[in-house]
């Protein structure tokens, strides 16, 4: 295995312990509950609106995640890139069988429902290495992203590995450690304390993003950032996920995505800012946790520029009735209004209307033009 050395910044910041921070500390909590209180009631009218609406249109995040808040995602920052260029669709593939979108080099794999879901399971004692199966060899641009969906019988996102190559050789490689660690090519990094990974932790689902532009990289699990290295060599132009075979193990919502989201750069050039990082719950208006990376961009855009107005708008893919799409079109783009107000920013300054599969930017004959028809965007009012 080829390995280069590489220098990873971790920069963690601790407060100071005072009486100015035990104050603010106090004043914060109130904040949080005042704020979840809010988030609890939209939650609750979310759920009595797609209670009452028998919509059809899927979604890519599935329901991994449950247990955690908009809250606990407050200060994420990652955003996915602007286009997808691949997207599991499991719920299409037949139980039992090799996921048809990937391509199994040696192991096994096959898909199992879990909990009314399906994902892919790895079994103990085989293990896996597979590719996403892909038109052209060398699909990585420089800049790109990765997420997807993990958990193991013992650790929770223990016994994976991830190759970023170019064609036979391995220019990078992730390992996510047993011992609350990642092996970033040859350098270790501890998780931070607040992420419970390990003995006490088997069977819950985990979600990883990663992102890299040329030569910086930054990796994710859950709401932390672990890893942030800016010295990154070499062209990755494909990803192999190389699951071990010491635990029963299953991973889902793989996407890849090309580019990224400069906000400040569209809202000046084209008044316009398509997002793919808002996701929601199957079905649902109840906006995802991981979604706050993209949330908080817009909303920095609006605290930096007091006149900037926007109107949400909410899209999906042609999948159901259409009826049933607008519907829950619209109510996405008021749960997105509605966190904005939450988090600051004047209901006058905002505005939301659903499309629902009216107004597709892509094919809807494929898993990822589905996935890149469902969007919210931004468009810049007055």
């Amino acid at each position: 295995m080829n390995k280069r050395s590489t220098i990873i910044l971790i920069i963690f910041f601790f407060a100071a312990v005072s009486a100015n921070a035990q104050l603010g500390n106090l004043l914060q909590k109130a904040k949080d509950k005042a704020v979840n209180k809010i988030e609890n009631s939209i939650d609750k009218s979310n759920k009595n609106q797609n209670d009452s609406t028998n919509v059809t249109n899927n979604n890519s995040t599935g329901n991994s995640n449950q247990s955690a808040s908009i809250m606990t995602y407050r200060n994420y920052d990652f955003v996915p890139g602007n286009k997808i260029i691949f997207e599991s669709q499991l719920a299409d593939e037949t139980v039992g069988e090799i996921p048809s979108q990937f391509t199994l080099q040696q192991g096994q794999m096959e898909v199992e429902n879990d909990n009314g879901e399906n994902v892919i399971r790895i079994d103990k004692g085989s293990g896996a290495d597979f590719t996403p199966r892909m038109s052209v060899p060398n699909y990585l641009p420089d800049q790109f992203t990765v997420e997807f969906d993990f958990k193991d019988q013992r650790y929770g996102v223990a016994d994976l590995d991830i190759h970023f190559g170019d064609g036979d050789n391995i220019i990078r490689r992730i390992n996510f450690q047993e011992r609350n660690a990642i092996n970033w090519t040859t350098g270790t990094v501890d998780y931070p304390s607040g992420l419970h990974i390990g003995y006490n932790d088997p069977m819950t689902w985990h979600h990883v993003a990663i992102a890299i532009n040329k030569n910086v990289g930054k990796i994710y699990i859950d709401q932390f950032r672990v890893v942030y290295a800016n010295n990154l060599t070499g062209n990755a132009q494909s990803i192999i996920f190389n699951v071990g075979q010491y635990y029963n193990s299953f991973i889902k919502n793989i996407r890849i995505a090309e580019g990224g989201t400069n906000v400040y750069k569209e809202v000046t050039t084209t008044s316009k800012i398509i997002t793919h990082g808002i996701l929601f719950d199957v079905n649902k208006a109840t906006i995802k946790p991981q979604s706050m990376g993209t949330i908080n961009e817009i909303y920095n855009l609006l605290k930096k520029d007091p006149s900037l107005k926007f109107e949400i708008d909410g899209f999906t893919d042609s999948t159901g009735n259409e009826q049933n799409n607008l519907s829950l079109s619209q109510q996405r783009a008021d749960a997105v209004k509605a966190q904005l107000v939450i988090m600051g920013i004047d209901a006058s300054r905002l505005a939301s209307k659903g499309f629902g599969s009216t107004k597709p930017i892509d094919t809807n004959s494929t898993p990822e033009g589905r996935a890149n028809n469902r969007r919210v965007e931004f468009v810049k009012m007055g």
